[in-house]
């Protein structure tokens, strides 16, 4: 089971002040890696400092905009400095906005675009060096099940997670003769904060509709929560996962794998 280890290995977790990526970065630390997180603002990592102090996680917390080139420049050297040269990268940074395609200005589909693919892009490009130089890394894309799927309002995160996967494949492509590995992980619909209002009992006690459709397409028959993604992440940022290169990992209770009940 060494080789699940994280021991020693610097992490840095894009804006993991909470959700997913407080989970995927709270998992590293109890398997013995340094945790580094940003944020894009001040506010943010003091509550993501103030969380992961809570649960007796020392984190190293840092402003810094993953769409902007010379922040994550910044952002990275000092990590070096602090920590050492980070072994593991989480591109967990990302948006969602949930508008009807015909009603989307280009301004905010841009948007989108750039903190869910060309974040990854800077973040990945500004630690490949240091990984080549040690020789090994390990990065992990936060992708979704819209990497595969469409559906309607998310035209802008929809092809920014399908360009997510594809650069995944093309980082592999490109670094895997430098043992670096690059893999991603797709999450099935999780139960965060700000899922709730969609998983809340009507007056009527039941089921909100959009409840009702996902536990209706999920074999799983629930929700994911957090932690279901802590192992798989594990997994993917460790030594057993070395020879598993451009693969994303669908976390997902099985709603990709189906098709959905026969009608009665």
């Amino acid at each position: 089971m060494n080789s699940f280890s994280l021991e020693g290995k610097v992490a840095l977790v894009t804006g993991a002040s909470y959700g997913i990526g407080f989970a995927i970065a709270s998992a590293y630390a109890a398997a013995g890696a340094k945790i580094a997180f940003n944020d894009i603002n001040q506010e943010l990592v003091d509550r993501g400092l103030s969380a992961y102090r809570e649960v007796g996680i020392k984190a190293h917390g840092y402003v810094a905009d993953v769409t902007d080139e010379q922040q994550v420049a910044d952002l990275v050297a000092k990590i070096e400095q602090d920590l050492g040269t980070i072994d593991i990268l989480v591109n967990n940074a990302g948006i969602i906005k949930r508008i009807p395609m015909l009603d989307m200005s280009v301004e905010d589909f841009r948007k989108v675009i750039d903190v869910d693919l060309n974040g990854p892009f800077i973040v990945s490009r500004a630690v490949i060096p240091g990984m080549i130089k040690k020789g090994h890394g390990k990065i992990i894309n936060l992708c979704s099940m819209m990497s595969e799927l469409g559906r309607e309002t998310v035209s802008a995160y929809a092809a920014a997670k399908g360009g997510l996967k594809m650069l995944t494949r093309n980082i592999c492509s490109e670094f895997g003769e430098a043992n670096i590995q690059c893999n991603a992980i797709g999450p099935g619909y999780i139960a965060t904060p700000q899922t709730a209002p969609l998983r809340e009992k009507q007056p009527d006690g039941s089921r909100h509709p959009f409840d009702q459709f996902i536990i209706a397409k999920t074999p799983a028959a629930r929700w994911g929560s957090t932690e279901d993604l802590q192992g798989p992440a594990v997994f993917l940022a460790s030594d057993a996962s070395n020879f598993v290169n451009g693969h994303v990992l669908y976390v997902d209770g099985g709603i990709l794998a189906y098709l959905g009940k026969q009608p009665q």
